[in-house]
């Protein structure tokens, strides 16, 4: 299980090592993107709070990146956060997201990206529940949904 102090280590000493990876030119993303998937994905945009059902659905399933299909997140880690964007309190697997210090508008966060193509999803808090204390805060439309 990772721990606040395992991302804060990932975030400055280097993140697990990907299966994989996935490398396409900014015009190839575009091609295969929508023009706010591409906002928030590649150019680490945030979408509008609430402004997907993705936040209100708790069924079983698997959540892949929507640049490159790499699975991402499970349902059963997702919770009811309050914040408008969907929240998890682990990734599927340890090397399936990246964290990267964002110092941009005046704050310290963690944003976190998949690991296989360094599309961005999101940011994470210490603020989630336990036993991980964890909240991946993440962009609905960075997200696929797999069903099981």
């Amino acid at each position: 299980m990772i721990k606040w102090a395992d991302v804060i280590h990932f975030t400055n000493k280097g993140n697990p090592t990907p299966e994989k990876r996935v490398e396409k030119t900014e015009d190839e993303w575009k091609q295969i993107l929508t023009p706010e998937e591409y906002q928030v994905t590649r150019l680490r945009g945030t979408e509008r709070s609430f402004s997907s059902e993705l936040c209100s659905l708790f069924d079983p399933g698997i959540y892949e990146c929507k640049c490159c299909g790499t699975l991402l997140f499970d349902a059963s880690e997702k919770f009811e956060s309050g914040t408008g964007w969907p929240s998890f309190t682990q990734p599927i697997k340890e090397n399936a997201v990246a964290y990267h210090a964002d110092k941009s508008y005046g704050m310290i966060r963690v944003e976190v990206v998949c690991n296989v193509c360094d599309s961005h999803l999101g940011h994470i808090f210490p603020d989630g529940p336990q036993p991980s204390g964890l909240r991946y805060c993440i962009n609905a439309i960075s997200l696929s949904k797999v069903t099981k």
